[in-house]
């Protein structure tokens, strides 16, 4: 699913928009009341940001709809992002750093090297006796 179709399927319901309203009138309310504790001045602000977003999201969630896909649509932009970098970050701070020195020492985990004289690479299985409980928990 590209970027663009999960933007389009960002969900905009009534419950979405009172969810969101609800919850960015207590974070903001929060941050106020961090803010009026730590004497701020510009505690107000969140306040009357806070009363907006629990007023609309109780009473009239729809008008919230607008704000609510900008900031879903940020959201999966920034987390589109972020976990590309995450994984490039991964792979090659930690994976590539593990595979070069496996080259290095030489060896081979998934056992590629090619033998003219094996007449089949199967590795036989050991016989084991299964009990009963070995086909509950398979895993």
């Amino acid at each position: 699913m590209s970027l663009l179709d999960e933007i389009k399927s960002i969900k905009s319901g009534k419950i979405e928009l009172r969810k969101f309203g609800i919850t960015l009138g207590i974070v903001f309310g929060l941050l106020g009341g961090l803010f009026f504790w730590r004497e701020k001045p510009y505690y107000s602000y969140l306040f009357i940001l806070a009363a907006f977003f629990l007023f609309f999201g109780l009473v009239l969630p729809v008008l919230l709809k607008p704000i609510h896909k900008g900031w879903m649509t940020l959201a999966l932009v920034l987390g589109s992002i972020m976990t590309r970098i995450i994984l490039s970050i991964l792979f090659y701070l930690v994976i590539t750093p593990l595979g070069l020195i496996s080259k290095l020492s030489g060896k081979d985990f998934l056992d590629l090297k090619f033998d003219k004289s094996a007449s089949s690479y199967w590795v036989p299985r050991k016989k084991i006796a299964f009990e009963k409980s070995d086909y509950e928990k398979q895993f």
